[in-house]
């Protein structure tokens, strides 16, 4: 037997009008009879038409190749399916976002990406993923957990890993006076990043680590930034947060003088293709776009579905990518 909307509306006790605005997702349903049409259509065992609906992947970094690069990647395993995504540029933790889950919610979403949005700041509002929770449209993050007792499925770089791949990489090349440059305080990757630094510099012997972190903004000029200061207090070597601070560190570096790998060297992290065309080309930690994208397009699938998807966070390992940017510790 076909199940349909008059299956589920005599399940559930309600009229068609009314499941027809569950299924659709559409505002002006009490949350007591939604909850009533959500249970008639698993015990049915119905699962919504997707064809045509959105995946809203929402980001702050879409002037940034990888961001860039892994929104495409979601896109491209989910347009198979009949979903399509649209990209909501949204300043992360600003009042942008719940504005655009507000004002696209009714257009027939089925789910929402947050790609280094909200999910990667300390203390966010959780607005935004309440609007989604009461509606009942699923949501995953990449790069980011969500605020605590926000249960979603999180797929992220393992930023602590790779921290300890750029300074073991240095470390072996005789750097020992290694700075680092990294996000803003409050940005969950950054901090990550920062503490794995750490971790990594104290279990090779450094003492007082934490004077060679240079907070700075995600920017090229960021990067440049904090170049001089840390070069000042003796760096050889520099690990961005990155590839844009990279560039901008390694700016900083050649304008006062120094020459990049000769006098200091440089790590970045993402690993976009354009790292292979810079001068000199980036050595760099890569993330795994692919397979970030490949599982959050699995995940969107499963619960736009209504299947039961873990929640939490999954770790996915970077990979060290070693260009010129990077030598051994000049000499005295």
């Amino acid at each position: 037997m076909k199940i349909g909307i008059v299956e589920i509306a005599a399940h559930a006790g309600v009229s068609e009008a009314t499941v027809s605005r569950v299924i659709n997702r559409r505002q002006g349903v009490a949350k007591r009879t939604r909850d009533a049409v959500e249970r008639a259509m698993a015990d049915l065992g119905y699962e919504r038409a997707v064809e045509g609906q959105l995946v809203a992947v929402v980001t702050e970094h879409v002037s940034n190749p990888f961001f860039a690069d892994v929104a495409e990647r979601i896109e491209s395993a989910l347009a198979p399916h009949g979903l399509k995504t649209v990209l909501c540029p949204s300043f992360a933790g600003g009042v942008q976002e719940p504005e655009y889950i507000s004002a696209i919610i009714d257009k027939g979403i089925a789910a929402v990406v947050f790609l280094s949005a909200s999910n990667t700041v300390e203390g966010v509002a959780t607005e935004s993923y309440e609007i989604l929770r009461s509606r009942r449209i699923p949501y995953v993050g990449v790069n980011g957990e969500f605020a605590d007792g926000v249960p979603a499925p999180v797929f992220s770089t393992d930023d602590r890993l790779a921290a300890e791949l750029a300074v073991d990489h240095l470390h072996r090349l005789g750097h020992r006076v290694i700075g680092m440059v990294s996000g803003p305080a409050g940005n969950r990757p950054a901090d990550r990043r920062v503490r794995g630094f750490l971790d990594a510099m104290a279990r090779r012997g450094a003492t007082h680590p934490e004077e060679l972190v240079i907070r700075q903004s995600y920017t090229v000029e960021g990067g440049q930034a904090a170049a001089g200061a840390l070069l000042v207090r003796g760096a050889t070597a520099i690990v961005a947060a990155s590839d844009y601070m990279a560039l901008g560190v390694i700016r900083g570096a050649r304008r006062l003088g120094r020459s990049v790998p000769g006098d200091v060297s440089v790590v970045g992290y993402d690993g976009t293709m354009i790292t292979e065309f810079t001068d000199p080309p980036l050595t760099t930690v890569r993330q795994p776009a692919d397979r970030l994208a490949l599982e959050v397009g699995r995940s969107v699938l499963a619960l736009v579905a209504g299947r039961d998807t873990p929640t939490g966070e999954l770790l996915f390992d970077p990979e060290l990518v070693i260009r010129s940017t990077t030598g051994p510790v000049p000499t005295a």
